[in-house]
């Protein structure tokens, strides 16, 4: 027995709305993988830049964001000297 427009109508809107909320888990799981690797390269930059300054860990954020501020250049790092580009991972 063949489906009537109504039925394949009906069923079209229920596949749609799965899709979209499939779309939805997707951009939900992108965002948390993105969140993932922004505090991840925040903790390791912060990292480095404790490591270059001496008693940092001492300082409280206030110090530690007065003491950045006080020596490095306000320009963007592009404007100071060009970023080393990486050298392509070899396959040998």
């Amino acid at each position: 027995m063949s489906k009537t427009f109504n039925e394949r109508i009906n069923e079209t809107k229920a596949k749609i709305t799965q899709l979209e909320n499939h779309k939805k888990q997707l951009i939900q799981k992108q965002k948390v993988e993105e969140r993932k690797l922004r505090t991840r390269r925040l903790i390791e930059r912060g990292a480095i830049v404790e490591s270059m300054i001496s008693d940092a860990e001492n300082m409280t954020n206030e110090e530690f964001k007065t003491y950045i501020m006080r020596y490095l250049p306000a320009k963007p790092a592009s404007e100071n000297q060009p970023i080393p580009q990486r050298e392509p991972d070899s396959l040998a």
